[in-house]
C-alpha cells in the first residue's frame, strides 16, 4: 500500500489504527447498518439504535421485581459501637456490675474482667415503647416507631479488618465487590452527572481504606467515589472539580478526541475492562462539573435546616447525603471519621457520649427531612458498625487501652443494627442477645442475612444478582443469606 507521500506501508493499521481483521468486521457491520436503516426508515430511530449500543453502565436499570427502596444511606459507626450502651438495654448486666459473669466467659480478643453495666439511662419511646439509651434520645423521640432495631446481629471474628470487609463486601478476606458497588451494578443511577455510589469519611481513610468501597472484579465505574468530607470548600472536597483554563465546550472536544484514541486502542487490543472504566470515569468527571459543585455546597440550605442537623462533619455529611439522594444517587455511605473512632477500649462513657452526640440530632433531622421531601419511603437507612462490644470490662493490655478499666473489647458474637424507611416495618425490635448482651440468642441474624434483605428491599433476589468472573457466578451473599421478611412492611 502506497501513501500519497511515496512511503510504502505493508500494514494499513499503521495509518488507520485498524487491523485488516477489524476493518473487515467493521465493514460487515456497516452493511448490516445500511439494511437496518432501510428497515427503520427513520433517522431518529437509527440514531436511537446506535446510541443504545453505547449506553452508560450507570444508566438506570430495572430490578428483578418491584422495589420498596431506591436509595440507601448507610451510617457507619466505624470501630464498633456498644449495643448495650445504645439500643440493647440489659438490666441484668447492671445488677451484676463489678461482679464476674455468672456463666463461662466467651472467647474475647483480649483479657476481660467483671461485668460492666451501662453508664447511660434507657427509657421507652413512642407507641412501640422501645427502650433506647439517652445517647440517641432525639432520634428515638422523633422516629422510634419508624425503626426496626435488630438486636441479634453476629459476625465471624472480633477483628476490625475482616469484620469491616464482611460488613461492606460480604467477605472477610478475599477481594469482593462492596455492597454499594453491587447496587450500582444492579440499578445504575438516576443522575448521570453524579456517581452512583459515594463514600464520605472526614480526615482520611478508615481502616482497610478504599477496599471498603471497592468494585473488585466488577467494572471500575461501580466503585465508590471517596469524599474527604472534612472540607467545606467544594474545590477541596472534590479535587479538580473545575477546569479554570478551558470552557466546557472545549473540554468536550478534548474528551471526544481522547475517547476516539481510546477506542482505537481497544480495537487493536481486544477487550480492556480497565480502559472501559477509565473512559467512563473521564466522562463522569466531566459531567460532575455541572452538578457536584451545587450538591456539596450546603450554603443554599435554609439556616433552620442546617441548625436542625447540628454542627460538625458527621452532621454535615448527613445533610449532604439527603441532597445526594434527592438527586438520584443510589448508595451513600457515611463514615464516622478515619481510623476507628468508635473503638472505645477505655473511657467508653466519655467517648460514646461525644460520638453519639455528633449523630443524634443529625439522624433525627435526616429522617424528618426525608419525610418532608417524600423520600423516606424510598430511602433505606441502615445504622451500625462492624460489630459490637463486650458486656464485661476490658483489662489493661499492651496497645489496647491506656491502662484504664472503663472500656469494652470487641464483640462479634452479638450486636445491634437498625433500619428505617425504604419498606422497613418500623416500631419493632427483632431478635435478642442473652440477658448480659454477649451472644445473639433469639433469631440470630448474620451479616449475609442483612445484605440479602437490603437487596430484597431494592428489588433483587440476592441469589440471582450475579456476575461471572474466573469461570463462576459470584454474588454479594456468596452461598449464604436469608431474607428477613419480618423486617419488611
Amino acid at each position: 500500500m502506497k501513501h500519497s507521500n511515496g512511503i510504502f506501508h505493508s500494514n494499513p493499521s499503521s495509518l488507520t489504527g485498524i487491523s485488516r481483521r477489524s476493518l473487515l468486521a467493521r465493514s460487515g457491520t456497516g452493511l448490516g447498518m445500511l439494511g437496518l436503516a432501510g428497515l427503520l426508515g427513520d433517522e431518529a430511530l437509527l440514531s436511537h439504535a446506535q446510541a443504545a449500543d453505547s449506553v452508560s453502565p450507570l444508566a438506570p436499570k430495572q430490578p428483578h421485581f418491584q422495589a420498596k427502596a431506591k436509595h440507601v444511606i448507610h451510617i457507619f459507626c466505624n470501630g464498633g459501637p456498644s449495643h448495650i450502651d445504645t439500643f440493647d438495654n440489659k438490666p441484668e448486666l447492671t445488677k451484676h456490675h463489678g461482679k464476674p459473669l455468672p456463666f463461662s466467659n466467651l472467647k474475647t480478643e483480649r483479657k476481660t474482667g467483671h461485668c460492666f453495666g451501662t453508664p447511660f439511662r434507657f427509657q421507652k419511646y413512642g407507641e412501640s415503647g422501645i427502650e433506647v439509651s439517652e445517647l440517641y434520645a432525639k432520634t428515638a423521640a422523633a422516629h422510634i416507631d419508624d425503626m426496626c432495631i435488630v438486636r441479634s446481629m453476629h459476625a465471624n471474628v472480633p477483628n476490625h479488618e475482616p469484620s469491616l470487609l464482611l460488613m461492606n463486601c460480604g467477605e472477610s478476606t478475599l477481594i469482593r465487590p462492596s455492597v454499594g458497588s453491587w447496587i450500582s451494578y444492579g440499578l445504575g443511577t438516576e443522575n448521570q452527572n453524579l456517581p452512583s455510589f459515594i463514600a464520605m469519611c472526614p480526615n482520611g481513610y478508615p481502616i482497610k481504606g478504599a477496599q471498603n468501597w471497592q468494585s473488585a472484579f466488577l467494572p471500575g465505574i461501580f466503585q465508590g467515589t471517596y469524599i474527604n468530607s472534612k472540607h467545606k470548600d467544594v474545590e477541596k472536597l472534590i479535587a479538580n472539580i473545575r477546569n479554570n483554563d478551558l470552557p466546557l465546550n472545549q473540554q468536550r472536544r478534548q474528551l471526544d478526541a481522547l475517547k476516539r484514541l481510546n477506542e482505537i486502542h481497544k480495537q487493536q487490543r481486544g477487550e480492556a475492562p480497565e480502559l472501559d472504566a477509565r473512559i467512563e470515569n473521564y466522562e463522569l468527571a466531566y459531567r460532575m462539573q455541572l452538578e457536584a459543585s451545587d450538591v456539596f455546597d450546603i450554603s443554599s440550605e435554609p439556616a433552620h435546616v442546617v441548625e436542625n442537623y447540628g454542627p460538625g462533619d458527621p452532621a454535615r455529611q448527613m445533610l449532604i447525603a439527603r441532597r445526594l439522594v434527592e438527586r438520584g444517587v443510589r448508595y451513600v455511605q457515611l463514615w464516622h471519621g478515619a481510623g476507628q473512632p468508635w473503638d472505645n477500649h477505655d473511657d467508653i462513657e466519655v467517648n460514646h457520649r461525644r460520638l453519639a452526640g455528633q449523630q443524634d440530632s443529625a439522624i433525627a433531622a435526616l429522617i424528618s427531612d426525608l419525610k418532608r421531601l417524600g423520600l423516606f419511603e424510598e430511602t433505606l437507612i441502615v445504622w451500625g458498625g462492624e460489630f459490637g462490644r463486650t458486656p464485661v470490662v476490658e483489662l489493661p493490655t499492651a496497645g489496647a487501652n491506656q491502662g484504664k478499666v472503663n472500656g469494652r473489647d470487641h464483640n462479634h458474637w452479638g450486636f445491634t443494627v437498625w433500619l428505617a424507611g425504604g419498606g422497613i416495618r418500623g416500631g419493632q425490635t427483632y431478635g435478642t442477645t442473652d440477658p448480659f448482651g454477649f451472644r445473639a440468642e433469639e433469631n440470630p441474624v448474620h451479616v449475609h442475612d442483612l445484605h440479602a434483605t437490603m437487596l430484597h428491599l431494592l428489588g433483587f433476589d440476592h441469589k440471582q444478582l450475579t456476575y461471572r468472573y474466573a469461570g463462576r457466578d459470584y454474588r454479594l451473599t456468596d452461598v449464604h443469606g436469608e431474607v428477613m421478611h419480618d423486617w419488611i412492611a
